[in-house]
């Protein structure tokens, strides 16, 4: 996750509900679902090929897109990543081509075909969890021990 991404981000998400029942498991930290959600969205991965090594499940990680996504947060966030870019002088508007192309759909167009499942996908490297040295597709490098660390 790109750094400082999150600091921007926090603010925007919903605070979650507290059950009125009591029990049940303790929710996941925003933070750590947020960076889930981040590397299924940039590595383009399906949301069951989720690295184990977020420590969430993909039925979690899915639910808190679809509760954020109703909530607006994605929106926001890209508004506020650009007011932040603008104010740091960062965007450059002088190129900027606006697209208001309009197809009507005529009969409905309303038929749906479902790609075909071409089997079973590998898992990318996880990228994300650098600090994380128990997972098998973390890019970290182990922890220095005795043996190796220079001394």
């Amino acid at each position: 996750m790109p750094d400082g991404l999150w600091e921007i981000a926090e603010p925007l998400i919903p605070r979650q509900r507290a059950r009125p029942q009591g029990g049940g498991t303790q929710n996941v930290p925003d933070e750590t679902v947020f960076a889930a959600i981040v590397y299924v969205l940039v590595s383009g991965c399906a949301w069951r090929a989720l690295p184990p090594c977020f420590g969430i499940s993909k039925s979690t990680a899915h639910r808190r897109f679809l509760i954020w996504s109703r909530a607006g947060v994605w929106g926001r966030l890209h508004e506020a990543v650009l007011h932040r870019l603008d104010d740091a002088g960062l965007v450059d508007v002088s190129r900027v081509v606006l697209d208001s192309a309009h197809v009507r759909a005529k009969k409905g167009a309303n038929t749906q075909v479902r790609a075909p499942w071409t089997g079973a996908s590998r898992v990318p490297r996880c990228t994300s969890c650098r600090t994380r040295t128990d997972c098998p597709w973390s890019s970290a490098s182990p922890r220095p021990t005795s043996t190796t660390a220079k001394g």
